[in-house]
């Protein structure tokens, strides 16, 4: 077995078709607005890197799709705490869908660590290539990971918040699997904060798997399903940020803060307040 074998998640079957859907007439309009929002994010060439930008595109395409966003928490996704210099953070979401990523660049832009196939998906590869993710080869060799843990903790002590799904897969709904604590480790060794944060998906208030993206699934059946529900939203939640230097205890508290079960460590330093997420919503129909 191989160091980046992870969980199978859940089978396709999971995803439910999405009620009430739009008319033919509304899905096709999306379609063609995606197809608009997409061939100006590819024009913005290098531009598309600076953050106002790629929050702009990325908040574009959800809306090109129907999809409102919520975010709320405590601060800024990217923290900066008294006393933490410039380092960066380690954020860490459970993993639905590849609707994930664009909802999380709409919220805050940081650097993405995924697997390799999302660079190849249509709509989410460009995007995540002009942020400056890192494509993991689950494939490789297991010597592989120590390196590259190595490189994600460089990446944190030169400032640069990165963006990891520690499920490695996507799964149906918010608790879905174990969190993997090779990323943890990274953030131990360069003593950055780790910020938890739920994904979650619902559909006229109620929650929804129309979403999520799993197993097998072919892409385009899946975009067919997002973009043709009515009144999809996505709710980003940033959880309170913490520090710690055993990768096992972090994962844990990571993975317990994300899907609600309570934390079983310490909350790190006070942040400096840059920007509020709570009660702040960006709505797209």
């Amino acid at each position: 077995m191989s160091a980046w074998t992870v969980d199978r998640g859940c089978p396709a079957s999971c995803a439910a078709d999405p009620d009430p859907r739009v008319s033919l007439g509304e899905l096709a309009r999306r379609y063609a607005t995606l197809t608009y929002a997409l061939t100006r994010a590819v024009a913005r060439g290098d531009r598309l890197a600076e953050p106002s930008a790629l929050r702009a595109e990325a908040r574009a395409v959800l809306g090109a799709l129907g999809v409102g966003v919520e975010a709320q928490g405590a601060g800024p996704l990217s923290v900066r705490p008294e006393g933490a210099g410039g380092v960066g953070t380690l954020v860490v979401a459970n993993h639905i869908s590849w609707l994930d990523v664009i909802a999380l660049l709409a919220v805050e832009p940081v650097s993405v660590l995924a697997k390799r196939e999302v660079g190849q998906w249509p709509v989410v590869g460009a995007l995540a290539r002009r942020v400056g993710t890192r494509f993991i080869d689950r494939d490789g060799s297991p010597r592989g990971l120590p390196v590259l843990v190595a490189e994600l903790a460089d990446s944190l002590r030169a400032g640069v918040s990165v963006l990891v799904f520690p499920q490695a897969t996507t799964w149906c709904s918010v608790p879905g699997g174990r969190f993997r604590r090779a990323a943890f480790q990274a953030a131990a060794d360069a003593g950055a904060p780790v910020r938890p944060v739920t994904v979650e998906y619902r559909q006229g208030g109620a929650p929804s798997t129309a979403a999520a993206f799993l197993g097998e699934e072919d892409f385009t059946a899946s975009l067919r399903r997002v973009a043709g529900a009515r009144c999809l939203s996505v709710r980003v939640t940033a959880h309170a940020p913490l520090w710690g230097t055993d990768r096992r205890m972090l994962a844990d508290a990571a993975r317990r803060a994300v899907v609600g079960e309570g934390l079983t460590l310490q909350q790190g330093p006070p942040m400096v307040p840059l920007q509020q997420l709570s009660a702040r919503r960006h709505q797209f129909s």
